[in-house]
């Protein structure tokens, strides 16, 4: 039988780090150690002691005034404390205790639970036992979650509190730790019963319809190896010879140009894949916590990565630099087997102090993609043109009005100029101000041009 604590109701939070940063979901602090926390694990209480130095004053005193039915009264006075000790060490040592975390992968903003199962010999005292959970997992930091078990029964004892995560990232929840006592009160016993457990929170998912164009526009350069026509370039596609290819496809003109043999391509390919280009600079973000723009870009995101995966479409995921995020094959499908690993990734991600904004696109071949789906945070023109550089092909970019997330204006010069130009490289563009759903925002970009409902 377990029963709250008299501090609070059971399933809240203690004390413990916020979210910093631009919505960084902050990590317990490590367990104490051995060589940091130094308390006793086992011994009298305050009563205890003071029962044990009368019982030994008793008989001090009864031997002086030769009383020996006075010296038995104080010898077990003086006795029942160690006994009480005994007891108490024995509970510690039978006393057995699982967590378990439901459902163990969790989407931010969901309602969690954790189950605590205690088992163990007869317990002849009361147990309060008291789990570290940090603040952005709980529900209050008021009440931590403290319980105090009174009887175990056969099948044991247990207790449970919600936990409710308000953003994404790897929580550790725990060290539990136990403090129990004999039923006088005499003796207790500190105990660490569990390790902290890793929980992880995943980003939230919208689900979406639809795919916007990735190619180049007219206006602009046009996507590199297309198929159309234009001053020096030829009008067909073309790749290396390889070992069986019939000599009737060889392109002869291009051959004498590169110096090797290519071979003519009848069809343009099928589009392959898509990458996913996250801009996760920490100066290019605003706000915190839950509400911050960087979390918005995650979750916006984690949301296309699932649809263009069940839609079979290989995702690939980069960031401002063009370095992986994560570790699934590149180029492999689409699928739901794809997207746990997707969505990991981006629940452990964090801001990077890169300032520069574009990096190397992937070597050709080594990620088929069919263009760029650029998610970018505060952007000059400055910056969006290392962007153009880095992806000559062209792509879609959605460009979040970061200012709007702060202080909750419209949105400003500096977004509507890096749309301008991306236009004019050839680039599509969507300017997204602050609360703006990610639905609405992939409707918007989804259209000719949008400006996701924004005057720019």
């Amino acid at each position: 039988m377990a029963a709250p604590a008299p501090g609070g109701p059971a399933g809240s939070t203690p004390a413990g780090p916020a979210t910093t940063g631009a919505g960084r979901p902050s990590q317990a602090p490590p367990a104490p150690t051995a060589t940091t926390r130094k308390e006793r694990r086992a011994g009298l209480t305050v009563r205890g002691r003071c029962l044990l130095a009368g019982g030994l004053a008793m008989v001090v005193s009864a031997v002086a005034l030769d009383e020996r039915d006075l010296v038995r009264i104080g010898a077990f006075i003086a006795l029942l404390p160690l006994l009480a000790l005994v007891v108490a060490l024995r509970s510690r040592r039978t006393l057995r205790v699982e967590r378990s975390l439901e459902p163990s992968r969790i989407e931010a903003g969901a309602s969690g639970t954790a189950l605590l199962r205690i088992a163990g010999g007869a317990l002849l005292g009361a147990l309060r036992i008291a789990d570290h959970v940090p603040d952005a997992a709980g529900l209050s930091d008021r009440y931590p979650p403290r319980f105090t078990v009174h009887r175990l029964g056969r099948r044991g004892a247990r207790v449970g509190y919600p936990l409710r995560p308000a953003v994404r990232g790897a929580y550790r929840i725990g060290p539990l730790r136990g403090r129990g006592t004999d039923p006088l009160g005499l003796a207790e016993f500190r105990h660490d019963l569990l390790p902290a457990d890793r929980w992880l929170v995943l980003p939230r998912v919208t689900a979406l319809t639809g795919r916007p164009s990735l190619s180049s526009t007219a206006v602009g350069r046009g996507a590199e190896g297309g198929s159309r026509p234009g001053p020096g370039t030829p009008d067909v596609l073309i790749r290396p010879y390889r070992q069986g290819d019939e000599l009737r496809r060889v392109h002869w003109r291009s051959s004498a140009r590169r110096d090797e043999l290519m071979v003519r391509l009848d069809d343009r390919p099928d589009p392959s894949g898509v990458t996913l280009l996250l801009d996760r600079r920490d100066a290019a973000h605003r706000g915190h916590g839950a509400g911050s723009s960087l979390e918005w870009a995650v979750e916006f995101t984690a949301s296309v990565a699932v649809h263009l995966l069940r839609r079979g479409e290989a995702v690939t995921l980069v960031d401002e630099s063009g370095g992986s995020l994560d570790d699934g094959p590149a180029g492999g499908g689409g699928g739901e087997d794809q997207v746990p690993g997707r969505l990991e990734a981006l629940a452990v991600l964090r801001p990077s102090a890169t300032a520069d904004l574009g990096g190397s696109a992937p070597e050709p071949g080594t990620t088929p993609s069919d263009g760029v789906l650029a998610v970018l945070g505060a952007a000059t023109p400055q910056d969006v043109t290392g962007l153009v550089a880095a992806w000559p092909r062209g792509g879609h970019a959605i460009l979040l009005d970061v200012d709007g997330w702060s202080s909750g204006t419209s949105p400003g010069r500096p977004a509507a100029a890096a749309a301008t130009v991306l236009r004019r490289a050839g680039w599509q563009a969507t300017v997204v101000p602050a609360g703006t759903s990610v639905q609405r925002a992939w409707a918007d970009a989804c259209g000719e041009l949008s400006t996701a409902g924004a005057p720019w």
